[in-house]
């Protein structure tokens, strides 16, 4: 649905009333307009609404997307000034458009064209914009596509800024590097197997590492060829290390190890089959090439890691072949002592059981009897090391002695944790008693706060009754301190919450009454002095300052009315009166002073200054006394401001206070140039 053409109507009445007055028609003049917080200004109307939200929405994605910022304007004729790269510059610099931000401005009527854009600081050259506007926009704009051209525009400089940015390199192949295959064959010749594992663990530690911060793309595809590289040179030596490892210790003390390099061929896996994505036909975005690298060097990293933890097991079973008489000494002394100390354990536990409920100690209640199953474990064991180590079989001694060593560990968990309960246990105890005290202060403060709501009443019997099953679980003989914790733990959140809430709302009721007065006394001034300002000159202030001061004005009524029951809405509307107050008295002056402007030399001076008051078009239309309604009234109001030219019919004084927000997002105006040969007809 086209959008009716308002202006023109407007103009012919404002003409009509002109020549009522005997005074000269000034021509229809299209200067530079103020941008609003749209992306589209369509003066010209060739948009329907429909393509003005497609237009909106694709200058949206530009911005997302490449941090410009893109207006496009539609008018009937460019005038004040009427060349096309004049006009579309001086609409930039009027609304302070900075180095990231462009402007297509079309001539719809004039079949004219420009994009203006800083061609010193911006991110486009003068030859980019050049042929965006010969080979994107004016083949559209000549086949009647406005939606069209606004959108080619969109689409030349997205292509443009993406083509400024470095061109990433192309990804490194994954076959490994000259130099390290000669290293590698001259430390299998030089050292053998067993430093070749060694050099092959340091290898993938120094490929397989996180990608740094900015690291190039060319980097991460040699890092990530060589890790694939480093990490299946890994995994065959891990399949020959497996085999040996079997022999030496068995199969069982090796299935761990196989299992890990199970899971290791696998990760690796599907790193090539990453790899071979990235280096197929389908060429794939920077974004997605960066991720491929990084998940290839986090596969590596998990298969080398994997691998690495079952080595340095094999690497402990190794030493304690190495001294397996030692081993089994030294492991039967510890052994002894975790016995030893099995005793007390009982003790204690045979002590808290009479002062705990069951429920307090079920995560220990059977340590004592799992500790002395591992400690007969372990004593097994060592005795099958001994007759190991009698036989020759170092090998079988050190998987032995390892069992050994893994069961007494087991039995020193165990008996620490009854201890490490107990401790638990006891603050516990404490911190309730803590609780129940605040808790019970925070009820009493509670009962002296108002409620309307209900919301503290609510709290307090949550509180109140975590606090009876809290104080339940502490009664004796035997208390479960931990579930009275938690139940204290959620009463005391509970009566927080609103203690809280009250506290936060009297402070900000506080601070928005302290305010409120001197806010008041601001706006009432503001409304007060605007209001008297334009009555005196309403011959010449537009629609949109009076508009804004009638909604001063009744945000300040709000504001009065709720200061008493809501200090802080009070204060909002008070702050609201007061800068649409100061809007309207900024638009009324700028509707007077171009009411002025367009005055000329010599004579009427009283006649003019009759219609700024609005006294004399009362009279000639015959409005009698009346101040409000009619054309006499608010009708001619604004007939001043269209005089001088400043398009108050239109209220474009309004949409210029809306683009200095808009336009934040950029950071201030260009103190570059934008001039340049460009632009054309269509």
């Amino acid at each position: 649905m086209r959008k009716p053409k308002t202006a023109a109507i407007m103009a012919g009445l404002v003409v009509a009333a002109v020549s009522v007055l005997g005074l000269a028609a000034p021509a229809w003049a299209v200067p530079p307009p103020p941008l609003g917080s749209s992306y589209v200004l369509d003066q010209a109307d060739v948009l329907t609404n429909a393509q003005e939200a497609e237009v909106q929405s694709r200058l949206l994605r530009l911005s997302e997307q490449t941090g410009l910022d893109l207006w496009v304007v539609f008018v009937d004729d460019f005038t004040e000034p009427t060349s096309a790269a004049d006009w579309a510059n001086e609409t930039a610099n009027r609304n302070s458009l900075g180095p990231h931000q462009y402007l297509l401005a079309v001539s719809v009527d004039g079949h004219a064209y420009y994009l203006s854009g800083d061609v010193d600081d911006g991110t486009l050259t003068a030859d980019q914009l050049a042929a965006i506007e010969q080979e994107r926009v004016q083949p559209a704009l000549s086949a009647g596509d406005w939606a069209g051209a606004a959108d080619a525009a969109a689409t030349g400089i997205t292509a443009a800024a993406q083509g400024t940015k470095p061109t990433p390199p192309t990804p490194a192949g994954g076959g490994p590097d000259i130099a390290l295959i000669a290293l590698v064959v001259f430390l299998v010749l030089a050292l053998g197997g067993g430093l070749l594992w060694l050099w092959l663990r340091r290898r993938r530690s120094a490929t397989a590492g996180a990608p740094a911060a900015g690291e190039s793309l060319d980097d991460l595809s040699r890092r990530a060829g060589s890790a694939l590289v480093a990490t299946d040179d890994a995994i065959k030596a891990s399949e020959q290390e497996l085999g040996f490892a079997r022999a030496q210790f068995g199969d069982e003390a090796a299935a761990p190890f196989a299992e890990a390099l199970a899971q290791s061929k696998a990760d690796l896996d599907r790193a090539f089959t990453i790899s071979q994505q990235l280096d197929d036909d389908v060429p794939e975005t920077p974004e997605q090439r960066r991720a491929g690298y990084v998940e290839i060097l986090r596969l590596c990293a998990t298969a080398d890691e994997s691998l690495d933890a079952r080595a340095a097991a094999f690497d402990q079973l190794r030493a304690l072949e190495s001294d397996a008489p030692g081993a089994v000494a030294r492991a039967r002394e510890r052994h002894s002592a975790a016995v030893a100390a099995l005793d007390g354990t009982a003790r204690d536990l045979a002590a808290l059981r009479e002062r705990y409920a069951d429920e307090a100690l079920a995560t220990v209640a059977d340590n004592v009897a799992q500790a002395r199953d591992r400690l007969d474990l372990a004593a097994r064991q060592f005795s099958a090391a001994d007759q190991a180590v009698a036989s020759g079989s170092t090998g079988e001694a050190a998987v032995a002695i390892r069992a050994g060593e893994a069961a007494v560990a087991q039995a020193e968990g165990l008996e620490k944790a009854v201890a490490s309960l107990a401790a638990d246990l006891s603050t516990a105890e404490r911190r309730a008693a803590d609780l129940i005290a605040e808790i019970e202060g925070d009820l009493v403060a509670a009962a002296a706060l108002p409620d309307p709501d209900g919301r503290i009443a609510g709290a307090v019997a949550t509180a109140r009754a975590h606090l009876d099953a809290g104080r339940a679980a502490l009664a004796p003989p035997r208390t479960a301190p931990l579930r009275a914790l938690a139940a204290l733990e959620q009463g005391n959140t509970a009566i927080d919450a609103v203690l809280s809430a009250a506290h936060d709302e009297a402070e900000r009721r506080r601070r928005a009454s302290s305010q409120l007065d001197s806010v008041l006394v601001q706006a009432r001034a503001q409304v007060s002095a605007t209001e008297d300002f334009i009555s005196a000159r309403r011959g010449a202030v537009g629609p949109t300052a009076r508009t804004r001061l009638a909604e001063a004005g009744a945000a300040l009524v709000q504001a009065e009315q709720l200061r008493a029951a809501d200090p802080a809405s009070a204060l909002q509307a008070a702050q609201r009166a007061a800068d649409l107050a100061g809007q309207a008295s900024s638009l009324a002056q700028n509707d007077v002073g171009a009411f002025g402007g367009n005055r000329g030399g010599g004579g009427g001076g009283d006649m003019m200054g009759a219609i700024l008051g609005g006294i004399a078009v009362n009279a000639i239309l015959g409005g009698g006394s009346r101040s409000r309604g009619g054309f006499g009234g608010g009708g001619l109001g604004g007939l001043g401001g269209m005089l001088g030219g400043m398009g108050g019919l239109g209220g474009g004084g309004g949409g210029g206070s809306r683009s200095g927000v808009s336009r934040g997002r950029s950071g201030g105006s260009s103190a570059g140039s934008r001039s340049r040969r460009g632009g054309g007809r269509f």
